[in-house]
């Protein structure tokens, strides 16, 4: 008879204590850790972009740009992540004090792989979106020049965009400002295997 190893589950504190001292990033999934892949050479290329050009195009107004070392708390669903980019209108609400912790993203960024992006386009979508801040969600594919935008409008609707070809401009409608596709994919080898 085969039985089943139970999953050793862990305290929010226990996964935070791990966190401050890990060589790699773990998500937290309500008491389960799940450890983070590495991003590809493309992968990072596009999320430096992004909070770079993000940066430059918000400077001097009240948006803050947070790349992929800042973690993301979803009290609603008990997780941890960390998104590739996050915008943060005003200044942002920290989880039990804590700096490395935050609650309030208008925007967030994350560029997909091939082994993340049905959990980035399904369950991650849903516990981003029971954030109340939360108005904007930008879907990148490294593997071609190729956006999904999600937009929550002033009925809690979220109305979907694609942007397809380098020339496209994507309009980041939270934060007022546009990016074309090309200054996203800058440096990007689409011949680089993942």
């Amino acid at each position: 008879m085969l039985t089943e190893t139970p999953k050793k589950t862990f305290t929010l504190e226990e996964y935070r204590q791990i966190e401050e001292t890990a060589d790699f990033r773990n998500e937290y999934h309500d008491g389960e850790i799940i450890p983070m892949t590495g991003g590809s050479i493309n992968h990072n290329r596009i999320t430096r972009n992004l909070a770079r050009k993000l940066g430059n195009l918000l400077d001097g107004q009240p948006y803050e740009v947070f790349s992929s070392d800042l973690r993301l708390w979803i009290p609603r669903y008990r997780r941890g992540t960390y998104p590739d980019v996050m915008v943060i209108s005003g200044e942002p609400i920290f989880n039990d004090g804590r700096n490395d912790e935050i609650l309030n993203p208008s925007l967030i960024v994350e560029v997909l792989s091939k082994s993340t992006q049905d959990y980035d386009k399904g369950d991650k979508f849903r516990f981003y979106r029971s954030i109340p801040e939360f108005s904007e969600y930008v879907l990148v594919n490294q593997y071609e020049f190729y956006v999904e935008q999600y937009i929550k409008n002033g009925s809690g609707q979220w109305l979907f965009l694609a942007y397809e070809g380098e020339d496209a401009i994507v309009r980041f409608s939270s934060a007022g400002v546009e990016m074309s596709l090309k200054d996203i994919y800058e440096k990007v080898n689409f011949d680089v295997e993942e």
